[in-house]
């Protein structure tokens, strides 16, 4: 049974890539393909891929690599054997000396042999585990991308890499706020535990009702937000850097992989 629920996992996985790829979905992935690791992608030249690895591996909870390509190498075969990071994400930010310059979907035109690829965990790989523990999730309650927000907390820079973190946001009342500490924990490669719950002014969050990224969702008066780490932490350490050219998902896009979210999990 497990065998056949894994094989059409593949198989919607595959059909969604696919329909990516030739344009006829560019929307947000959170829920899509339950049970399958979605990713957060950043795309650097060569001479700057380094750094950036320098930059995940002392921000481990932010940035938590899941797979590297060699140089000028547009397929993840760790990842799922049909995937080209130049056409498989819905949509794409082009960053040029750190400004924001155009939204494509796709990045062929951009694309040259010294171009590394990394993909780092992303919190829609949790939600599932949430999900199946029975927990609901507000922004897929209501059909929105997650909850986005710059805080005061700073990463660790790197020689060129340096900002403040980012998080999701996700209301829960205190007895689901606690099963979510627990199943998230789990979860290392998808940004592990909270790393703040209630009190967004602590964290430089002074109204959870303007997101930077995503969409607002309501916080109910028995409920208190909780606050992961998040992969689009990289984005505002690009602003910072300044490379010459740089490629990311756009939040709430995020390239969907063939692996399972279980294979993420520690015991």
């Amino acid at each position: 049974m497990a065998n056949n629920q894994n094989a059409e996992l593949l198989d919607k996985a595959h059909l969604l890539r696919h329909n990516i790829r030739d344009g006829s979905f560019t929307g947000y992935t959170s829920g899509l393909v339950p049970g399958l690791v979605q990713g957060n992608v950043v795309i650097l030249p060569k001479v700057w891929a380094e750094d950036f690895l320098l930059y995940c591996y002392l921000n481990p909870v932010s940035c938590p690599l899941i797979s590297m390509s060699k140089p000028g190498d547009a397929m993840v075969p760790a990842l799922g054997a049909d995937i080209d990071i130049r056409t498989d994400i819905p949509q794409y930010n082009v960053f040029k000396d750190g400004e924001l310059v155009e939204q494509v979907t796709d990045i062929e035109q951009y694309w040259s042999d010294d171009m590394v690829s990394f993909v780092l965990g992303c919190s829609f790989s949790f939600e599932e585990a949430l999900l199946r523990a029975g927990l609901s999730i507000r922004n897929i309650d209501l059909d929105r991308n997650v909850s986005m927000f710059e805080t005061n907390i700073a990463t660790a820079p790197s020689a060129k890499f340096f900002g403040n973190t980012v998080v999701t946001m996700r209301p829960f009342k205190p007895a689901d706020a606690i099963r979510a500490i627990q199943i998230t924990t789990r979860l290392p490669k998808a940004h592990g535990a909270p790393i703040h719950i209630g009190m967004p002014n602590k964290i430089g969050i002074e109204d959870l009702a303007k997101p930077e990224y995503g969409d607002s969702v309501p916080v109910n008066d028995d409920e208190i937000p909780v606050f992961w780490a998040c992969g689009v932490t990289p984005q505002v350490a690009i602003r910072n850097a300044k490379p010459p050219l740089c490629i990311t998902h756009v939040p709430g896009k995020m390239l969907v992989t063939d692996k399972l979210n279980d294979e993420l999990a520690v015991l």
